[in-house]
């Protein structure tokens, strides 16, 4: 399918059908951590870059094959930020009145500022923005945004969300190893969500390709401390698990592609699911994909994870040596 994909296991919503109505990697931030590889270029302009009612019959088609039980959110996750698609409001709403599965929006929450996307999200149950800094000069060095996107613009989104929005608002906030970990950090960031007052904080580590090199995931002590800083609302995000949706899909290439080009897995967690669908041909699927020039490899914490071959992961060994050449 092309926008729908999944059930994909969710660290934080359990089994999740995905939408995805946005192309990669259309978003307004760089984030160094991000799944799908650094963002060029960047861009703010909202779209309705399919048609929305295609959108739209291929997730009834995908509810009317999903098992029973299969699946516990259908989860709008743009391969990008998921706000930047204009219909997004519309899709809500249309899912809503064919299905009692919840609905929920991953977004990076940095177009809350307008109030069109506020009003949008609404019909939303749940809404999972992020927010990895306190102050603005660690939100450009994490999120990296477009100039416009201020660290400023995007707290007064949150703040102007939580006060209309009545679903539940749960922040995330990825930790990184000598970034946002410290003590005055983490306070910082607490500082901030204090005036948002979510209804959950969300902490998590980067355990997918980030797309630089260089990010590792906070140490457990420092997580621990993140913890115990964010207060009462704040839990650990665990390692994520779960069944890989594929039993309904008649072409397993394409699906997997589909699950691929928006959720990077790593090689073991993938021939495992892979090995439920199609005993014995997993790592044939996988060597036709890769021949094919549609998935790839990215080697991230010494492990091998497949992702889309148009994700922008640097390779380890070129990116130390381009730093190695700036003056």
């Amino acid at each position: 399918m092309k926008f729908v994909f999944g059930p994909v296991p969710s660290r934080r919503l359990g089994q999740s059908l995905g939408v995805d109505p946005i192309p990669l990697k259309t978003c307004n931030w760089n984030c160094v951590y991000c799944q799908l590889g650094r963002t060029t270029p960047l861009t703010n302009a909202r779209g309705e870059f399919f048609p929305r009612q295609e959108i739209f019959a291929e997730i009834q088609r995908s509810l009317q094959q999903l098992p029973p039980g299969r699946a516990d959110w259908v989860t709008f996750v743009g391969s990008g930020e998921t706000c930047l698609y204009s219909g997004l409001g519309w899709l809500i709403r249309q899912v809503k009145q064919i299905t009692s599965l919840p609905v929920a929006v991953i977004t990076n929450g940095s177009l809350l500022y307008l109030p069109e996307v506020r009003r949008e999200l609404q019909t939303a149950d749940a809404v999972l923005p992020s927010l990895d800094a306190g102050d603005a000069a660690l939100y450009r060095r994490i999120n990296r945004p477009l100039p416009r996107l201020t660290f400023e613009r995007l707290v007064a989104g949150l703040i102007a969300f939580r006060r209309e929005y009545s679903g539940r608002l749960w922040v995330e906030v990825m930790l990184l190893k000598g970034m946002n970990d410290s003590q005055p950090a983490l306070e910082a960031i607490a500082k901030t969500l204090n005036s948002i007052h979510p209804d959950q904080i969300h902490i998590s580590l980067p355990t997918r390709p980030p797309a630089e090199p260089w990010v590792l995931p906070a140490e457990n002590d420092r997580l621990q401390a993140a913890l115990a800083i964010l207060g009462e609302v704040a839990h650990i995000v665990p390692p994520e698990g779960g069944y890989l949706g594929l039993d309904s899909q008649d072409d397993l290439p394409q699906a997997l592609l589909g699950i691929l080009t928006r959720h990077p897995m790593g090689e073991q967690e993938l021939i495992a699911a892979l090995e439920r669908r199609a005993p014995g041909a997993s790592r044939q699927l996988l060597q036709q994909l890769a021949e094919s020039g549609q998935v790839k490899v990215v080697e991230r914490y010494g492990k091998r994870f497949w992702s889309a071959a148009r994700t922008r992961h640097p390779q380890v060994g070129l990116e130390r040596n381009n730093r190695q050449k700036r003056p």
